[in-house]
């Protein structure tokens, strides 16, 4: 007997299986990858964004106040009493004047009063005084929490 002949079925074609097809799949591992490192590193910088003056801020047990959009205005009172609008020294004199030319860039009229703890009670209003004088009648004052709460116990 003889030996046979196999016919190609698609004379000279390729056959479906060794055609490279376009990958229809979008691969989302690296982007995954970026991701996660983008959110480490957003992160550990978020905590480091906040307002970099040392104050000794006194302790309270009261809530905190909800987040806001816009970036906080915090004017600062430093324990020699030096009064700094985010990280800028500001003399007293010209406090309201650039008080007022700050409310009308911003939307929010929500202002962050840091006070060093030994600073007396008088300084401290008549700032809070500036700062309604400037625009700003939503203030709210930055202490530390783990103060007393009054009613015998500690925080």
């Amino acid at each position: 007997m003889g030996a046979g002949v196999i016919k190609k079925q698609g004379r000279g074609r390729r056959s479906r299986r060794t055609r490279s097809q376009p990958m229809a799949e979008i691969n989302v591992t690296p982007f995954v990858d970026v991701m996660l490192v983008l959110l480490i590193i957003f992160m550990v910088a978020a905590p480091l964004l906040t307002v970099g003056v040392p104050v000794e801020l006194p302790k309270t047990a009261a809530n905190p106040l909800p987040g806001e959009q816009e970036e906080p205005l915090t004017v600062t009172i430093t324990a020699e009493g030096a009064v700094l609008i985010q990280t800028t020294e500001t003399a007293v004199a010209d406090l309201v004047p650039k008080l007022r030319a700050i409310a009308v860039e911003r939307s929010s009229d929500r202002v962050y009063l840091r006070a060093d703890g030994s600073i007396p009670y008088e300084t401290v209003v008549q700032i809070m005084g500036a700062l309604n004088a400037g625009g700003f009648s939503d203030i709210g004052l930055v202490t530390d929490i783990g103060g007393p709460t009054l009613d015998g116990g500690d925080g």
